[in-house]
């Protein structure tokens, strides 16, 4: 059956007239050739023109980098010299720190030395009098200093209410 069908369909298709074709001269072809070679050269042209201007933007572009990598190499080289030099002030500023504090506690030590000299080589009468108008902070840190012996004769000399409130503040200890 599919023969049948085949058969007809084959044989009209080759009977049937063969469709009508133009034919182009040489010199027609040439001249549609010619025209596609310069449509072709001028898309060659302009791809080139591109390339040229991507490179030149390529090329601008890497040295703008190059431009910026430098200035930031010489910002962080500025940034590490300003910190190299604060790290170097602050240990300045802590070993005087550390100085002052030394000056410092030499100096107060020489003050209570001194204050105990003089506290010491008085009678204790007049030191109990002189302690007894204090506050009882200061004047326990004045007996602090003393020896027990000199605490005793003061302390005996004080009024009874400021004894005790100095002796309570010894008993706490330094600071005073």
């Amino acid at each position: 059956m599919k023969k049948i069908f085949v058969l007809p369909f084959c044989s009209l298709l080759l009977f049937a007239a063969p469709p009508k074709q133009q034919y182009l001269s040489v010199d027609e072809c040439n001249k549609i050739f010619e025209q596609r070679k310069a449509e072709l050269v001028l898309q060659v042209e302009r791809l080139e023109e591109k390339e040229q201007a991507l490179n030149a933007l390529q090329n601008a572009n890497k040295n703008v980098q190059g431009q910026k990598e430098q200035r930031l190499t010489q910002r962080l080289i500025e940034v590490n010299k300003v910190l190299s030099e604060v790290s170097k002030k602050e240990q300045n500023i802590k070993n005087m720190l550390d100085e002052n504090k030394k000056v410092l506690e030499a100096l107060e030590k020489a003050k209570d030395n001194k204050i105990t000299q003089s506290y010491t080589k008085m009678k204790p009468s007049a030191a109990a009098g002189i302690l007894s108008e204090m506050n009882a902070t200061s004047a326990a840190g004045i007996l602090f200093n003393l020896d027990v012996k000199k605490i005793s004769e003061v302390l005996a000399k004080m009024e009874p209410k400021k004894a005790a409130e100095a002796v309570e503040r010894l008993k706490k200890g330094p600071p005073f």
